[in-house]
Protein backbone atom coordinates (compact mmCIF):
# COMPACT_ATOMS: atom_id res chain seq x y z
CA UNK A 1 0.00 0.00 0.00
CA UNK A 2 2.92 2.41 0.74
CA UNK A 3 4.51 1.57 -2.44
CA UNK A 4 1.25 3.05 -4.30
CA UNK A 5 0.88 5.95 -2.73
CA UNK A 6 1.89 7.92 -6.44
CA UNK A 7 -1.10 5.91 -7.98
CA UNK A 8 -3.24 7.57 -5.69
CA UNK A 9 -2.16 10.81 -6.10
CA UNK A 10 -2.26 10.42 -10.01
CA UNK A 11 -6.23 9.38 -9.37
CA UNK A 12 -6.80 12.59 -6.82
CA UNK A 13 -4.89 15.01 -9.46
CA UNK A 14 -6.44 13.59 -12.28
CA UNK A 15 -10.25 13.65 -10.73
CA UNK A 16 -9.17 17.51 -9.86
CA UNK A 17 -7.90 18.17 -13.30
CA UNK A 18 -11.46 17.01 -14.76
CA UNK A 19 -13.64 18.65 -12.32
CA UNK A 20 -11.71 21.79 -11.97
CA UNK A 21 -10.88 22.24 -15.25
CA UNK A 22 -14.71 22.12 -16.02
CA UNK A 23 -15.78 24.13 -13.00
CA UNK A 24 -13.52 26.92 -11.99
CA UNK A 25 -13.85 30.28 -13.49
CA UNK A 26 -11.30 30.75 -16.18
CA UNK A 27 -9.92 34.67 -17.63
CA UNK A 28 -12.65 35.82 -20.24
CA UNK A 29 -9.86 36.38 -22.79
CA UNK A 30 -11.43 37.31 -26.55
CA UNK A 31 -11.50 34.16 -29.08
CA UNK A 32 -10.79 31.76 -26.06
CA UNK A 33 -13.84 31.98 -24.02
CA UNK A 34 -14.73 28.99 -22.64
CA UNK A 35 -12.39 27.02 -24.86
CA UNK A 36 -9.71 27.58 -23.20
CA UNK A 37 -10.01 24.94 -20.21
CA UNK A 38 -8.96 22.74 -22.98
CA UNK A 39 -5.74 23.55 -21.74
CA UNK A 40 -5.96 21.33 -19.01
CA UNK A 41 -6.09 18.79 -21.02
CA UNK A 42 -3.90 19.19 -24.53
CA UNK A 43 -0.78 21.08 -23.00
CA UNK A 44 -0.11 18.02 -20.32
CA UNK A 45 -0.55 15.61 -23.18
CA UNK A 46 2.15 17.05 -24.78
CA UNK A 47 4.37 17.07 -21.45
CA UNK A 48 3.58 13.48 -20.69
CA UNK A 49 5.00 12.74 -24.18
CA UNK A 50 8.22 14.82 -23.94
CA UNK A 51 9.01 13.32 -20.56
CA UNK A 52 8.11 9.70 -22.00
CA UNK A 53 9.78 9.98 -25.22
CA UNK A 54 12.81 11.19 -23.00
CA UNK A 55 12.63 8.41 -20.33
CA UNK A 56 12.41 5.73 -23.81
CA UNK A 57 15.67 7.46 -25.20
CA UNK A 58 17.55 7.11 -21.58
CA UNK A 59 16.89 3.30 -21.83
CA UNK A 60 17.62 3.37 -25.68
CA UNK A 61 21.32 4.63 -24.54
CA UNK A 62 21.39 2.23 -21.80
CA UNK A 63 20.78 -0.99 -23.68
CA UNK A 64 23.35 0.43 -26.15
CA UNK A 65 25.97 0.19 -23.57
CA UNK A 66 24.72 -2.89 -21.66
CA UNK A 67 22.72 -5.08 -24.60
CA UNK A 68 20.40 -5.79 -21.30
CA UNK A 69 16.97 -6.33 -23.33
CA UNK A 70 15.35 -5.56 -20.48
CA UNK A 71 16.32 -1.88 -21.28
CA UNK A 72 15.06 -2.57 -24.63
CA UNK A 73 11.54 -3.64 -23.31
CA UNK A 74 11.54 -0.29 -20.80
CA UNK A 75 12.28 2.11 -24.52
CA UNK A 76 9.85 0.38 -26.63
CA UNK A 77 7.10 0.72 -24.02
CA UNK A 78 8.08 4.04 -23.07
CA UNK A 79 7.45 5.59 -26.48
CA UNK A 80 4.85 3.10 -26.81
CA UNK A 81 2.71 5.10 -24.36
CA UNK A 82 4.62 8.43 -25.59
CA UNK A 83 2.63 7.74 -29.04
CA UNK A 84 -0.56 7.47 -27.32
CA UNK A 85 -0.14 10.43 -25.49
CA UNK A 86 0.77 12.48 -28.96
CA UNK A 87 -2.21 11.02 -30.73
CA UNK A 88 -4.04 11.91 -27.61
CA UNK A 89 -2.30 16.01 -27.80
CA UNK A 90 -2.99 16.49 -31.32
CA UNK A 91 -6.67 15.26 -30.96
CA UNK A 92 -7.33 17.45 -28.41
CA UNK A 93 -5.42 20.41 -30.27
CA UNK A 94 -7.57 19.92 -33.54
CA UNK A 95 -10.73 19.87 -31.00
CA UNK A 96 -9.35 23.39 -29.48
CA UNK A 97 -8.26 24.89 -32.39
CA UNK A 98 -11.83 23.72 -34.54
CA UNK A 99 -13.44 26.28 -32.11
CA UNK A 100 -10.45 29.29 -31.87
CA UNK A 101 -8.95 29.21 -35.29
CA UNK A 102 -12.32 27.99 -37.34
CA UNK A 103 -10.60 24.41 -38.77
CA UNK A 104 -9.11 21.53 -36.88
CA UNK A 105 -5.97 21.80 -38.99
CA UNK A 106 -4.69 25.00 -40.42
CA UNK A 107 -1.27 23.86 -40.98
CA UNK A 108 0.15 26.19 -38.25
CA UNK A 109 3.77 25.66 -38.10
CA UNK A 110 3.40 23.75 -34.34
CA UNK A 111 0.78 21.33 -35.82
CA UNK A 112 3.25 20.17 -38.79
CA UNK A 113 6.15 19.81 -36.70
CA UNK A 114 4.10 17.87 -34.20
CA UNK A 115 2.43 15.67 -36.77
CA UNK A 116 6.26 15.11 -38.65
CA UNK A 117 7.52 13.85 -35.08
CA UNK A 118 4.93 11.53 -34.66
CA UNK A 119 5.50 10.65 -37.75
CA UNK A 120 8.83 9.51 -37.04
CA UNK A 121 8.28 7.72 -33.92
CA UNK A 122 5.38 5.72 -35.99
CA UNK A 123 8.79 4.57 -38.24
CA UNK A 124 10.40 3.79 -35.52
CA UNK A 125 7.73 0.98 -34.50
CA UNK A 126 7.65 0.00 -38.79
CA UNK A 127 11.47 -0.36 -38.48
CA UNK A 128 11.33 -2.79 -35.02
CA UNK A 129 8.75 -5.23 -36.75
CA UNK A 130 10.52 -5.31 -40.15
CA UNK A 131 13.67 -6.57 -38.50
CA UNK A 132 13.56 -10.17 -37.44
CA UNK A 133 16.67 -10.90 -35.42
CA UNK A 134 16.24 -9.67 -31.88
CA UNK A 135 19.63 -8.63 -31.17
CA UNK A 136 20.02 -6.37 -34.44
CA UNK A 137 16.79 -5.03 -33.84
CA UNK A 138 16.95 -3.59 -30.82
CA UNK A 139 20.32 -1.91 -31.34
CA UNK A 140 19.19 -0.53 -34.77
CA UNK A 141 16.03 0.69 -33.19
CA UNK A 142 18.00 2.30 -29.77
CA UNK A 143 19.91 3.93 -32.41
CA UNK A 144 16.93 5.05 -34.45
CA UNK A 145 15.33 6.17 -31.03
CA UNK A 146 17.77 8.22 -30.26
CA UNK A 147 17.79 9.86 -33.80
CA UNK A 148 13.98 10.71 -33.43
CA UNK A 149 14.23 12.56 -29.74
CA UNK A 150 17.15 14.54 -30.64
CA UNK A 151 15.04 15.44 -33.86
CA UNK A 152 12.23 15.84 -32.16
CA UNK A 153 13.57 19.05 -30.46
CA UNK A 154 13.54 21.50 -32.81
CA UNK A 155 10.57 20.55 -34.40
CA UNK A 156 8.74 21.58 -31.39
CA UNK A 157 10.37 24.09 -29.53
CA UNK A 158 12.94 26.19 -31.59
CA UNK A 159 11.37 25.80 -35.89
CA UNK A 160 7.59 26.89 -34.49
CA UNK A 161 9.48 30.23 -33.16
CA UNK A 162 11.30 30.93 -36.24
CA UNK A 163 7.87 31.36 -38.49
CA UNK A 164 4.47 32.69 -38.09
CA UNK A 165 2.60 30.39 -35.56
CA UNK A 166 -0.93 30.57 -33.72
CA UNK A 167 0.17 29.06 -31.01
CA UNK A 168 0.57 31.19 -28.31
CA UNK A 169 4.23 31.89 -27.15
CA UNK A 170 5.58 31.21 -31.06
CA UNK A 171 5.51 33.29 -34.13
CA UNK A 172 5.51 36.51 -31.64
CA UNK A 173 2.64 35.43 -30.00
CA UNK A 174 2.22 35.80 -26.30
CA UNK A 175 2.81 32.71 -23.86
CA UNK A 176 -0.21 32.42 -21.33
CA UNK A 177 1.55 33.33 -18.62
CA UNK A 178 1.65 37.05 -20.16
CA UNK A 179 -1.96 37.62 -20.16
CA UNK A 180 -3.50 35.38 -17.77
CA UNK A 181 -3.30 37.84 -14.72
CA UNK A 182 -5.74 36.20 -12.17
CA UNK A 183 -4.00 32.89 -12.45
CA UNK A 184 -7.02 30.86 -12.61
CA UNK A 185 -5.66 28.64 -14.69
CA UNK A 186 -2.12 27.65 -13.26
CA UNK A 187 -4.68 26.23 -10.07
CA UNK A 188 -5.34 23.83 -12.65
CA UNK A 189 -2.34 23.58 -15.05
CA UNK A 190 0.41 22.33 -12.81
CA UNK A 191 -1.75 19.97 -11.14
CA UNK A 192 -2.79 18.17 -14.05
CA UNK A 193 0.46 17.70 -16.01
CA UNK A 194 1.66 15.74 -13.05
CA UNK A 195 -2.01 13.90 -13.25
CA UNK A 196 -1.43 12.97 -16.70
CA UNK A 197 2.64 12.52 -16.49
CA UNK A 198 2.05 9.98 -13.57
CA UNK A 199 -0.80 8.04 -15.52
CA UNK A 200 1.22 7.36 -18.62
CA UNK A 201 4.41 6.50 -16.34
CA UNK A 202 1.00 4.03 -14.55
CA UNK A 203 0.51 2.70 -18.25
CA UNK A 204 3.67 2.11 -19.25
CA UNK A 205 4.79 0.50 -16.30
CA UNK A 206 1.88 -2.45 -16.75
CA UNK A 207 3.10 -2.71 -20.17
CA UNK A 208 6.46 -3.74 -18.98
CA UNK A 209 5.63 -5.93 -16.50
CA UNK A 210 3.26 -8.10 -19.03
CA UNK A 211 6.02 -7.63 -21.67
CA UNK A 212 8.59 -9.10 -19.30
CA UNK A 213 6.35 -12.00 -18.18
CA UNK A 214 5.36 -12.77 -21.62
CA UNK A 215 9.56 -13.26 -22.17
CA UNK A 216 10.00 -15.15 -19.26
CA UNK A 217 7.22 -17.35 -20.42
CA UNK A 218 9.06 -17.59 -23.81
CA UNK A 219 12.03 -18.26 -22.94
CA UNK A 220 10.66 -21.21 -20.55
Amino acid sequence: MKTDWWKWLCVALLAYTVVAGLLLPVPELPILNETIRVLHFHVPMWFGMILLFLGSVVYAIKYLRTNDNTFDTYSFQLANMGIAFGVLGILTGMVWANYTWGEPWSNDPKQNASAISLLIYLAYFVLRGSIQDEQQRNRISAVFNIFAFFLMVPLLFILPRMSDSLHPGNGGNPGFNAYDLDSNLRKVFYFAVIGWSLLGYWITSISIRLSLIKQKLEDA
